[in-house]
């Protein structure tokens, strides 16, 4: 692409002394290699939500914007109890037109399953709000062994692989996003 594209990274967690603290600065440290994005980082906890749906509320309407400027996102998201965050569902909830003819890519993080279980329900989440999910990602399986405090990973070329492949996969579908929604905006689909 000609000029960076608005890539947003999204935190899946936001208890206390989370592990995606660790695997987002490692996300954010290699994405560096890939100029042709411009990294945005959503952190829920940087936003004081209102419990309810208060649209209108000013900081909705933060988060609105800057979800609403991305290009592609990609979320970290840990597995608890075989499934995503109730706060990554919140923030996804309050919103349906940030996503539509969007790619989502995601970095999963958790026990066994290095969070795959909760990627495959994000996948049909992601659907139902008109979004294309890239279907290669990174997971990481006990990433509290794998990572330090800093993000730096040990044994770090697989996970060096798949982000590269998915980094492809996404910037592809980007690229083809973009100019479809330039030439006729997802919001006028069939309306």
């Amino acid at each position: 692409m000609k000029t960076p594209t608005r890539l947003a990274v999204i935190y899946g967690s936001t208890r206390e002394g989370r592990i995606c603290d660790r695997v987002v600065k490692w996300l954010v440290q290699e994405l560096v290699r890939f100029p042709q994005f411009d990294v945005d980082v959503i952190d829920p906890r940087d936003f004081a939500l209102p419990a309810g749906r208060e649209m209108g509320h000013p900081e909705i309407d933060r988060l609105a914007g800057r979800l609403g400027m991305a290009d592609a996102f990609i979320i970290v998201t840990p597995e608890y109890n075989h499934s995503f965050t109730a706060a990554l569902k919140s923030i996804i909830d309050l919103f349906f037109e940030p996503w539509q003819g969007k790619p989502v890519a995601f970095v999963s993080y958790g026990g066994i399953s290095g969070g795959l279980r909760a990627v495959e329900q994000l996948r049909l989440v992601f659907a139902e709000l008109h979004a294309v999910t890239i279907r290669d990602s990174v997971s990481f399986a006990a990433p509290w062994d794998r990572l330090d405090a800093a993000g730096r990973l040990d044994n770090p070329s697989d996970a060096l692989r798949a982000l590269d492949r998915m980094i492809a996969r996404l910037e592809w579908w980007t690229r083809a996003l973009v100019a479809a929604r330039s030439e006729r905006p997802y919001s006028g689909i069939a309306a």
